[in-house]
């Protein structure tokens, strides 16, 4: 199982990005996939997920109308789309996978079920 991040960098305040998570190594329909990030200095949150199978997506609560998730399953590749960013999106942003999953505020929370990891892609925004 491999996840890897791409897309992230630097940004400006108001911007948008779009982080993709390229998956191998699993049959993507039967796995679910969140994003992650972590800030420095700070625990991590979760961000959104996109359950395994029907596709139902679950947003961080104070996020959800700045971001949208999405699965392709012809390239095996989830993306994170962030939208007037902030300075407080800044930090490594990853993707995990969890066989059969369904995305609850509990895999936000706490990444249960998420047995896979990335290593991650830096976003900075500033002015």
């Amino acid at each position: 199982v491999q996840l890897v991040e791409s897309g992230g960098g630097s940004a400006h305040i108001g911007g948008s990005l779009t982080l993709s998570c390229a998956t191998s190594g699993f049959t993507f329909d039967d796995y679910a996939i969140a994003w992650f990030r972590q800030a420095p200095g700070k625990e991590r949150e979760g961000v959104s997920c996109i359950s395994s199978l029907d596709r139902k997506t679950y947003n961080a609560e104070g996020m959800k109308d700045r971001i949208s998730i999405s699965a392709d399953s012809a390239t095996n590749t989830v993306y994170l789309r962030l939208d007037n960013l902030k300075p407080d999106d800044t930090g490594n942003y990853s993707c995990a996978a969890g066989y059969a999953g369904v995305c609850t505020i509990l895999v936000l929370n706490t990444g249960y079920g998420m047995d896979n990891w990335g290593k991650g892609t830096q976003v900075t925004v500033s002015s």
